[in-house]
This record gives C-alpha cells, structure tokens and sequence, in this order.
C-alpha cells in the first residue's frame, strides 16, 4: 500500500495457506533501495534482502524487549495501522478471511476487483 495515497500497488496470492514471507519471495515484487518497507514479523528474514526495512523488535523468554525496542515497535505499529485497516477492509470481502471454495481460475481477478473497488472509494471520498 502506498502511504500518501492509500492506494493498493501490489497484490500477491499463494494457493493455500502460505506463511507471509514465503509468499512475497515467490512473488517476485521486489523494492527499490530507497523504498522505506514497513513489515511485521512474518516477515523475518526480509532485511537481508532489502536493507531499509522497519520491523518490530521480537521478544524471547530469555531476553526481554528493553524500553527503547518497546517505543521503537510502538512507533513502527502506529505507522503500519493504514495497512492493517485496509486489511481489515479485504477481509469484510470474505475472500481471504475463509476457505476459497470457487474456481481457482478466478480468484486472482476477483482479488483485483476488491482492489480496484477499494481505488474507487478513495476517489469519491476525494471529490
């Protein structure tokens, strides 16, 4: 999702249930150095292929987060909400919150219709 304009850049789907970066590597949507990603923790793994990366620190039973890792994941949480919204905003589709059980064929193509249903209440709420 593009941060200024709200917009969806890239849609990528997996056949069954496929952890997040595993996904993106098959995927082949890659980013420009310049690009700033903002990630959660499904994607461990992700910054040795792309040097600017923001993602939250993980605690471990043996080593807790100290104050700074608590308000830097705050921080990179508070930026990431716009994305998890418009998640949330695929999900009430239905499509991707349970078991696809149409053609496979078609699922791509109605994936692009949420987002291009999704483009369009971003430019009735601009006018």
């Amino acid at each position: 999702m593009d941060k200024r304009s709200g917009r969806i850049v890239s849609t990528a789907y997996g056949k069954g249930r496929r952890h997040d970066f595993h996904l993106f590597k098959h995927s082949r949507v890659r980013f420009m150095t310049q690009t700033q990603v903002l990630v959660d923790t499904g994607y461990r793994g992700l910054q040795k292929l792309h040097a600017n990366t923001l993602m939250p620190e993980k605690r471990s039973k043996k080593q807790p987060l100290t104050r700074q890792d608590k308000k830097e994941n705050r921080r990179i949480s508070a930026q990431r909400v716009p994305c998890e919204n418009l998640i949330g905003l695929i999900k009430r589709f239905k499509i991707i919150a349970h078991r696809y059980r149409n053609r496979r064929k078609r699922f791509l193509l109605r994936g692009n219709i949420i987002a291009a249903i999704h483009k369009l209440e971003l430019k009735s709420g601009e006018l």
